[in-house]
């Protein structure tokens, strides 16, 4: 009898050491979520503070380098910690499929994809609302370019604007501009700032297509997303 019961100790103690280890690995994944949430929230209060720094260059029809600096930075640092969050959802999604893989279905796996679905919404929304900004700054900055071009004397429709922009042919639209007077000088001083912004944008609008494609077949591999997010996200 007694060696049944000392496999029955052991046994025992296997469970305790198994059980141990998965309140371990929780532990650990529940520091993962509240790191990824504090990227999130870092994420929302950097595109307000990018808001501000929009209305505060389109304020000035030459703004000073540094709050054009400061929006640089504030851009950069926008897609390191997006690149952060998606890497870190990434790594999550890959451990929860391969736990599917193993046919595994525990009540851990479960709350693992029920936060991992959370998460992913609110990194989704944070970002759906950079790129809304980005392109409103955008339309801000072309209607500048548009009303500058006006005082100059030179009429643009949108299209021919949008074709200028997109070849970032500027020069088609200013060689023939006689600078014959102050107001024409400085029109076409903001006209020039105003294009430089939109160049700077138009990489980072590119970088965030390419982002949001990733995080959106990831969400939408895992049916977190709603239809109406990804369409209006694919949309820009």
């Amino acid at each position: 009898m007694f060696p049944v019961c000392l496999q029955a100790k052991d046994s025992d103690d296997d469970e305790e050491v198994v059980q141990v280890d998965r309140d371990h690995f929780m532990d650990e994944f529940f520091e993962q979520v509240e790191e990824i949430r504090g990227c999130i929230e870092k994420l929302s209060e950097d595109v307000e503070q990018v808001k501000k720094q929009h209305s505060a260059i389109l304020a000035a029809p030459n703004p000073d380098e540094k709050t054009k600096q400061e929006l640089e930075d504030l851009t950069a640092d926008i897609k390191k910690t997006a690149n952060k969050v998606r890497s870190k959802l990434k790594a999550i999604e890959q451990s929860i499929e391969q736990e599917e893989g193993l046919n595994r279905s525990s009540a851990d796996l479960r709350i693992r994809k029920t936060q991992h679905s959370t998460l992913s919404r609110k990194f989704v929304e944070v970002m759906t609302e950079y790129n809304t900004t980005q392109s409103k700054y955008r339309d801000r900055c072309k209607d500048r370019i548009q009303r500058q071009l006006e005082i100059t004397g030179r009429t643009t429709t949108n299209e021919e604007l949008e074709d200028m922009l997109e070849s970032g042919k500027l020069a088609v639209f200013t060689d023939d501009i006689k600078m014959d007077s102050q107001m024409t000088k400085q029109a076409l001083n903001e006209i020039e700032t105003r294009h430089t912004e939109i160049i700077k944008l138009e990489n980072s609008i590119r970088e965030l297509h390419d982002m949001f494609i990733m995080i959106i077949i990831c969400c939408v591999i895992l049916g977190v997303v709603l239809a109406s997010t990804i369409g209006g996200t694919l949309g820009f």
